[in-house]
């Protein structure tokens, strides 16, 4: 299928052949038959994406220091690294769709296939939502005019929040699509309205629903005229949908508002806000949130939890339903917006047009008039390249292509002499992109692609948390070695399942070798502490570890102890791995504790002390901390054993104190030992070898973590 595409590194737009897209439980599979291009949002994109480096970084002032604070901890070179990968990275465009529904994911019942519905699915031929991002467009309503209803949405939630009354008195500033979108609301809501924008056309165009409109460009005063406008009472609300890096919308705004005036920021504008005007008018200022309440809420958006309309009235869902209805009953109307209309092949001209026009307004995309079950045929599997076939090459299917797997996993894999042979990922845009940068054969949608091909020896999983043991599970199955990016799994029954798997293996004949990519054993600096280990035999060693995390959103996937498992699990699982091969010995004990669960304070889950016991007297504590400094060490191991001191600090710099036979060394950038663990994987794949890491210190530390994890909750909740 066709996707339009932007390279965020250098501006260009691509029409792209990806696969269509995987559906999953409570999301929507939709055919597409017109997208509406953002005329602001989209066209920021495009001129940030064209901008140089410099330009870039100071539009991100923000970025820049955490880049500059990554150099600090990380070296340069790793921080460049993750700089280019992230402005490598292909950003789909697009978010005013409207198609039909082709496919129906599990747990839905107010949507069926067939359905046309607008949603806010990018510029593709086939695109996947959520449920609760989509709504049913009436059979009053044409195409042409839903498509508008997402852009819409966004004015209306602004309306919602500045709670206008008949009779009211409002400007709203800004004339672009949700201006006069806005100002069409207001006046249904029985407002008088004034539109301000700087150009006179724009102005123009919304005479029809203001009662007043006021050009900048023609030199008049905007507070004069505002405040003639309200009588001299001052207006009762301002709605500014610009889009301004100038403080002057704000200030205006202020200025022209009665006491107790409301503003809203629907779009864009300084906010260097000037503390006098607001304070002597006790004027209300609010940033409105794109469509709605639920809007970046992954409760809502990927698991399907609605807000009760008894205390959510309006969610994202049902603005986009409001405005649907306002299209149906004929107050809010849109077709004079539309100045522009393309076909996807031509996209690249509609974007053309939207940077160079200073007047388009309402550009339309228009796909393929083929049938919805037509187009629900766009395969799932596509062809990127036809390499030629290597003789006992060992060849790797990767299910998953995110940050991580695409920047370190995949060429670790490629550096380490395996073929890339299939990528998938849900969406398919990653498969293509990082397939077709590392010369794979197929870019997929479907994991069976990956788990029935025997040309493939190896699967690499690098999906998020919960997918983990049931795709090493299905690959041991399927008779493929696996090297899963950790955790192995967020349960003890999951861990239990996969033990099962690999018995079950054995009992066949077959030998998988799955491993876990727990890097750190095979970093330079710990191989070197290893050696000097191997000097004092069995002999007890007290083992402390830091790990300076640094927050995280609660919000974000790994949190979400269903999803991600939580960060004990999900990440300090690498620091009980790596105490567990510096101890050389069996876990025979694990605690752990954590800050007070306090209101407000920080959380429990991500601020802990795991201690861990060894079969032959060797004790380690792990500090996980979010609430340190980035500009500390991520990362700080230390060995206390036989009157000396091993220390390794963020994997750049390691010491020995009375240590003999161990000399300090210091690298120039940051190695954590991923493409040596990788490496090491394979070379056992080719030679028949045993795991680099023995599946039994796999399990031990997969339960040690669900262990500490429990400990944690139990002890929170006193």
């Amino acid at each position: 299928m066709k996707q339009l595409l932007q390279n965020l590194g250098n501006g260009k737009l691509e029409i792209e052949e990806t696969p269509a897209p995987a559906c999953g439980r409570g999301q929507l599979l939709i055919a597409t038959h017109l997208t509406l291009v953002s005329a602001g949002t989209e066209r920021m994109l495009v001129e940030f994406g064209k901008a140089n480096l410099i330009t870039k970084a100071r539009s991100q002032p923000d970025k820049v220091r955490q880049v500059l604070s990554k150099m600090k901890t990380d070296g340069i070179s790793a921080t460049l690294g993750a700089v280019r990968s992230k402005l490598d990275q292909p950003l789909a465009l697009g978010y005013c769709n409207v198609g039909t529904i082709t496919e129906v994911g599990s747990g839905i019942s107010n949507f069926k296939v067939g359905d046309r519905v607008l949603s806010n699915g990018p510029h593709a031929e086939i695109v996947r939502v959520p449920a609760t991002l989509a709504a049913i467009i009436p059979d009053k309503v044409s195409d042409e005019d839903a498509v508008f209803g997402v852009i819409a949405s966004i004015g209306l939630q602004g309306l919602r929040l500045a709670k206008p009354e008949i009779g009211e008195c409002f400007v709203v500033t800004g004339l672009g699509l949700i201006g006069l979108m806005t100002v069409q609301l207001l006046k249904a809501a029985g407002c008088r309205v004034m539109g301000i924008d700087l150009d006179p056309k724009r102005c123009e165009m919304a005479k029809p629903w203001c009662d007043a409109t006021l050009a900048l460009k023609d030199g008049e005063d905007p507070i004069a005229v505002a405040r003639a406008f309200s009588r001299g009472a001052g207006v009762d609300g301002v709605i500014i949908t610009t889009s301004t890096s100038s403080d002057l919308p704000v200030a205006q705004a202020a200025d022209m508002s009665r006491q107790r005036g409301r503003i809203i920021l629907v779009g864009v504008a300084g906010l260097n806000l000037v503390r006098d005007k607001f304070y002597k008018k006790e004027l209300t200022f609010q940033v409105s949130s794109s469509y709605g309440p639920g809007r970046y809420d992954p409760a809502y958006e990927e698991k399907g939890q609605d807000y009760p309309a008894g205390f959510v009235r309006f969610t994202a869902q049902r603005n986009f339903v409001a405005i649907l209805d306002s299209m149906a009953s004929g107050a809010l109307k849109t077709s004079n917006m539309i100045t522009h209309r393309y076909d996807v092949a031509d996209a690249g001209k509609a974007y053309e047009t939207l940077t160079r026009d200073p007047m388009a307004l309402g550009i339309l995309l228009r796909f393929s008039d083929a049938k919805p079950t037509q187009q629900l045929a766009a395969p799932r599997t596509i062809r990127l390249s036809n390499p030629a076939p290597v003789s006992g090459a060992l060849q790797v299917g990767v299910i998953g292509a995110g940050n991580f797997s695409s920047r370190v996993l995949i060429p670790a894999l490629k550096s380490s002499g395996a073929i890339i042979r299939t990528v998938a990922t849900s969406s398919g845009l990653n498969a293509v992109h990082h397939g077709r940068k590392h010369g794979a054969e197929l870019a997929t949608t479907d994991i069976s692609v990956i788990l029935s091909d025997p040309a493939i020896n190896a699967v690499v999983v690098a999906t998020r948390h919960d997918s983990h043991a049931d795709l090493v599970i299905q690959a041991v199955k399927a008779g493929k070695h696996v090297f899963v990016e950790k955790p192995l799994a967020l349960t003890h029954a999951e861990t239990d399942a996969v033990v099962e798997a690999v018995k079950d293996a054995q009992s066949a004949g077959q030998n998988p070798i799955v491993m876990v990519g727990f890097n750190r054993r095979f970093a330079p600096h710990v191989e070197r502490a290893t050696a000097a280990l191997k000097r004092i035999g069995t002999m007890p060693r007290m083992i402390m570890m830091t790990m300076n995390a640094g927050d995280i959103p609660a919000e974000h996937w790994t949190q979400d102890m269903e999803a991600g498992g939580g960060r004990i699990i999900g990440e300090c699982c690498h620091m009980i791995d790596l105490a567990r091969h510096l101890a050389g010995s069996p876990i025979s004990r694990v605690a752990a504790s954590a800050i007070g669960n306090i209101a407000g304070g920080p959380s429990p889950r991500d601020n802990a002390v795991v201690n861990v016991n060894f079969a032959n007297g060797s004790v380690a504590s792990i500090a996980y901390v979010a609430m340190g400094s980035k500009d500390f060490p991520k990362e700080r191991i230390e060995v206390f054993a036989a009157g000396g001191v091993l220390q390794i600090d963020n994997f750049r710099k390691f010491n020995a104190y009375s240590w003999q036979g161990a000399q300090p060394a210091r690298a120039f950038s940051q190695d954590k030992g991923h493409a040596a663990g990788v490496a090491a994987f394979l070379a056992a794949i080719r030679t028949g070898g045993s795991s680099p890491i023995s599946f039994d210190q796999i399990i031990e530390v997969s339960r040690a973590s669900i262990d500490a994890v429990a400990m944690i909750e139990e002890l929170s909740q006193e």
